[in-house]
């Protein structure tokens, strides 16, 4: 799968999730995700996403070695994940299902063990 591609197959599944809007060029961002107000995620270029996490769910990734520390705003619980192939997508996406699944009070499917 080419880049561009690859890109578009990412954007729609985020927004395929439940309660997700895309809002682009939103601030310094190319793709911002939002659930209701809360901006959960953006994308810089092709695959360079950053996802904010709770502090614990950010060391717990970090320390599991699925996301790299956000290289401007680790502080915000912001990490980073690469998504460079089609082997990347399913990885990238358990960690966004994780973090709008377990941080929203009115997702139907919340888990109990977040």
């Amino acid at each position: 799968m080419k880049s561009e591609e690859l890109h578009q197959e990412l954007r729609q599944r985020i927004l395929n999730l439940s309660g997700v809007t895309e809002r682009q060029n939103a601030g310094i961002h190319e793709d911002a995700f939002f659930v209701g107000r809360k901006m959960f995620m953006h994308i810089h270029g092709h695959g360079h996403c950053d996802i904010r996490l709770s502090k614990p769910d950010q060391a717990r990734v970090l320390a599991e070695g699925k996301a790299r520390a956000h290289r401007w705003a680790p502080e915000a619980g912001y990490v980073t994940l690469i998504v460079d192939d089609e082997e990347d997508l399913g990885p990238a996406m358990d960690l966004i299902r994780y973090e709008i699944i377990c941080h929203r009070s009115d997702w139907p499917d919340r888990a109990g063990d977040c």
